[in-house]
């Protein structure tokens, strides 16, 4: 978990003062590296900081009703690898739930 802090916080760093469109660009791997490096077994820690960071800005422009060229009609593999894991998320939520394990 605190891997994931980590690259999230590196990626509040790395688009700071970006335009948006710039921010768009940032690969889950540039993250990484950016990181240090990660060994293939924590790639998700930054390919679910980018998707977080490509969801949200995607979200905007659904709400303010805009669509930029530059942002892709379909959903990148970094935001369908967050999607899924809230899903996995939800899931496990609510099977914890009905066994009585959290309220």
């Amino acid at each position: 978990m605190q891997l994931i802090i980590a690259a999230a916080s590196i990626l509040t760093e790395m688009i700071k003062g970006k335009r948006v469109e710039d921010a768009w660009k940032i690969t889950w791997k540039a993250l990484s590296d950016e990181l240090g490096g990660l060994p293939p077994i924590k790639y998700h820690c930054s390919i679910l900081a980018v998707g977080a960071l490509k969801r949200g800005i995607r979200s905007y422009y659904n709400k303010v009703g805009r669509h930029p060229e530059w942002l892709p009609r379909d959903l990148t593999a970094e935001e369908r690898q967050v999607l899924e894991e809230e899903e996995m998320i939800e899931r496990y939520y609510r099977s914890m739930k009905a066994l009585g394990e959290v309220k």
